[in-house]
């Protein structure tokens, strides 16, 4: 039997990867175990250094270090970590069928009309459109190949490349705001049970959650595709009949009207997402505050009606 490894805790750190400062502060924490004391040295083992190793693995998966610190602790008093880590991976799968393509520096310049554009191309990446591949400046990769084929349609239809990539971030702004509130919605209707206390949960509660993202991932997509497919009926058909000339609708698209905001608002926005980004940042903005204030009366709506109902 060979004998358990030591380590000084400069060794542990260069095995580990972490700063002999991250392992004092995650002892100060609780979330690493004291060393052995031996005269004046300290002597740390392998259960130290298999411990350091799952810290890093859950703040790549983007827990707290309060919530490792209480999964560790369930760890210690025999509760297991594979249900919790195995729900973190299903969280962390596609949430689309999609596969990422890649494309070289030529067939790309050909897609968008044979002229290369650098600035173009950097906007690209910089949007997440395109990725770098490490040692290849002649190919890149696309994480969605359906993304990029859309700016291909759209941009031999007559869009401006600039105008391609703002409507793309303002889009975002939107659509994040969507993913937000049906992350909201699920969460405090169908996975508060799991993740709501304070202990971490059991692996048969844990494997259950998981079982429900992988039924409830496709909701969202398909509520969006519904409901964007909707709109655009209901405004294209009207949009088209004004544009040739028919008679106006009776509810037309809505109108923009310009709003005066105060300077140091507008440059703390710019300074935030850049110019070209205000009106979607200041318009995204608005939304958001006008569906909390929506949700706000209708919950104290409900709130005043159960009171009334409780009256003697």
């Amino acid at each position: 039997m060979q004998p358990a490894v030591e380590y000084r805790i400069e060794d542990l750190a260069h095995h580990s990867g972490a700063t002999v400062r991250t392992i004092r502060a995650y002892q100060d924490r609780g979330l690493l175990p004291r060393p052995e004391r031996r005269g004046r040295s300290n002597v740390y083992t392998d259960a130290h250094l298999a411990r350091l190793r799952q810290i890093a693995d859950l703040l790549d998966r983007g827990f707290t270090l309060a919530s490792i610190k209480e999964l560790l602790e369930a760890w210690d008093a025999g509760r297991g970590l594979g249900g919790v880590l195995g729900l973190v991976a299903e969280v962390d799968g596609p949430w689309t069928d999609e596969e990422a393509g890649r494309i070289t520096r030529a067939e790309l310049d050909q897609c968008f009309g044979g002229t290369p554009d650098e600035a173009a191309v950097e906007d690209a990446i910089e949007l997440g459109v395109l990725e770098r591949i490490p040692g290849r400046d002649d190919e890149f990769l696309v994480p969605s190949p359906q993304e990029l084929a859309v700016a291909v349609e759209l941009h031999a239809a007559g869009v401006p490349l600039i105008a391609i990539s703002g409507h793309l971030r303002e889009l975002r702004i939107h659509v994040e705001f969507i993913a937000s509130r049906f992350l909201d919605f699920t969460t405090e209707h169908v996975f508060a049970r799991y993740i709501g206390g304070h202990l971490p949960p059991t692996d048969d509660e844990a494997a259950e959650a998981a079982e429900l993202v992988r039924r409830l991932r496709p909701l969202a997509q398909q509520t969006v595709d519904a409901e964007l497919a909707r709109a655009m009926r209901l405004f294209a058909t009207r949009h088209l009949r004004e544009q040739l000339g028919g008679t106006p609708s009776t509810t037309p698209l809505y109108e923009a009207s310009p709003v005066a905001l105060p300077a140091t608002t507008i440059q703390a926005v710019q300074q935030l997402v850049g110019a070209e980004n205000i009106a979607a940042f200041v318009s995204a903005a608005a939304e958001r505050e006008v569906q909390s204030r929506k949700l706000d009366q209708l919950t104290s709506t409900t709130a005043q009606t159960a009171e009334i109902g409780e009256l003697p």
